[in-house]
């Protein structure tokens, strides 16, 4: 059998190796590097995706690296509050924090530790990909193949090895997205910021959220990461390149010493793949979407790609390989529109839309309704998924009772298909994977029945519903 290779062990091409190799599938990791990258640069993800990590076999081993993130602040030019916006520190629909704040060396050290634990995964750092052949179309035998080369930079060797599928995880620059010829589409969103990563010698007594400066003048960010770790997002003007950071980051210390573990001009933009598949090799992550961070989904995005995919290549199906792309372009499209708007909410405009923009933030956080709806988490459901008005979107994950244990749901479904049902047992033909009997005795909080409303719901393996009956 032809492993799967993948090319960048980032957090998303890591995470592919470990689903795929969780479920019996042999895997190729290359990357440029043989070890992570060593500076901060994603800091937050969701519920949604600490459900991923789970299933991946590490998020007890995240909650330890990562701390529950407040919500979000927008605070005008002299940092007074205008609105606020709280998570749910303790556990949300999905089982975890609502917001989760971490150093993204942490969350690599631990993927790379779970790969090292898995059979089946061989991973090879110096290499670097120089050629890709698709292999066969779409809808062609489970037989296909792809083939990679890669260039050993250490000795300059070059190997061709056969592939089932190739799956390009390498990046916003990504070398497999140039060679299936795959272009990417401009959302209309550039800007330029300054982002410093600092650790202080005290606790800075911030509030433990998100805090977003919506002035004009200077657009920023601040967060905490960690115990005594920091960030900082400075937007910068046209041309602008700053070289001393301390009066930027000041007004925040206080009396506390920082010491920059990195500084570093980026450009944020939002753009999508035009294509995510070519044959047997397929997009992921920053190679098929690049957003603005200002709803914290860049990496979540490309979690939920790996997730997506990996159970349909596992399964063995090759028509469930041809909705990767059609389920997963739209929800990433959705997700960096969210963002562009928020961006713009928060940080655009000059001095007369900042006084409008104070204004109406001021009277949605008064209207009942609306800040609830600024508050929800959940994202879009999935286009194209099976029938029903809950078909494409994500179950909850409520504490049930399996087999004597308190445990978290998908725990009880197992890693395949699973059928909910009520007190009367679906007919055969809509039962898929495992039935499980959904009872008070198994749902004792009662809030697993209050989500199925009765219903017969059939999941599949990435917790999506498929059919509600």
């Amino acid at each position: 059998m032809d492993r799967v290779v993948i090319v960048g062990a980032g957090p998303v091409g890591t995470a592919s190796a470990i689903l795929l190799a969780q479920r019996g599938v042999p895997c190729l990791l290359l990357d440029r590097y043989a070890e992570p990258y060593p500076l901060p640069r994603a800091v937050h993800v969701d519920d949604e995706v600490v459900r991923i990590l789970q299933e991946l076999g590490v998020a007890d081993e995240f909650l330890r690296v990562s701390r529950p993130g407040l919500g979000l602040r927008l605070l005008d030019g002299r940092h007074r509050v205008m609105a606020e916006f709280r998570r749910d520190t303790a556990t949300g629909p999905h089982g975890y924090p609502q917001a989760n704040m971490f150093d993204q060396p942490d969350l690599e050290r631990v993927l790379r530790a779970r790969l090292a634990t898995l059979d089946g995964v061989e991973f090879i750092g110096g290499a670097e990909v120089v050629g890709v052949s698709a292999g066969s179309s779409a809808g062609s035998s489970a037989g296909s193949s792809a083939d990679v080369t890669y260039r050993l930079l250490r000795t300059g060797a070059e190997h061709t090895v056969p592939a089932a599928a190739v799956l390009g995880c390498d990046g916003a620059n990504s070398t497999v997205r140039g060679l299936i010829g795959a272009t990417l589409e401009d959302l209309r969103f550039e800007e330029r910021w300054l982002v410093v990563d600092g650790v202080c010698d005290r606790d800075l007594g911030a509030w433990g959220g998100v805090h977003q400066v919506c002035d004009p003048r200077r657009a920023a960010t601040f967060m905490q990461m960690g115990s005594l770790r920091y960030r900082w997002e400075f937007r910068l003007h046209p041309g602008e390149s700053i070289v001393d950071v301390r009066p930027l980051v000041g007004p925040w210390l206080g009396d506390a010493a920082v010491r920059i573990v990195r500084r570093a001009e980026y450009t944020f933009r939002a753009r999508v793949a035009d294509h995510w598949r070519s044959g047997r090799v397929f997009l992921l992550g920053d190679a098929a979407h690049q957003t603005p961070p200002f709803i914290g989904q860049g990496l979540g995005a490309g979690l939920r790609d790996a997730y997506n995919l990996a159970w349909k290549l596992a399964s063995g199906d090759e028509r469930l390989l041809d909705s990767y792309e059609r389920e997963r372009k739209p929800h990433a499209r959705a997700q960096i529109r969210l963002a562009i708007v928020a961006g713009w909410a928060m940080t655009g405009g000059q001095d007369r839309a900042a006084a409008v923009r104070r204004v109406v933030l001021g009277a949605i956080w008064r209207v009942p309704g609306l800040k609830g709806l600024a508050l929800r988490s959940t994202s879009p459901p999935l286009d194209h998924v099976g029938r029903g008005r809950r078909a494409g979107r994500l179950a909850p994950q409520p504490m049930v009772v399996w087999e004597g244990r308190e445990v978290r749901l998908d725990e009880a479904l197992g890693p395949g298909w699973a059928t909910l049902f009520g007190e009367r047992p679906p007919a055969p033909r809509r039962v898929r994977g495992r039935p499980i009997r959904v009872t008070p005795e198994l749902d004792p909080s009662g809030a697993l029945r209050r989500w199925m409303r009765g219903r017969t719901i059939v999941l599949r393996p990435d917790r999506v519903v498929h059919a509600a009956h």
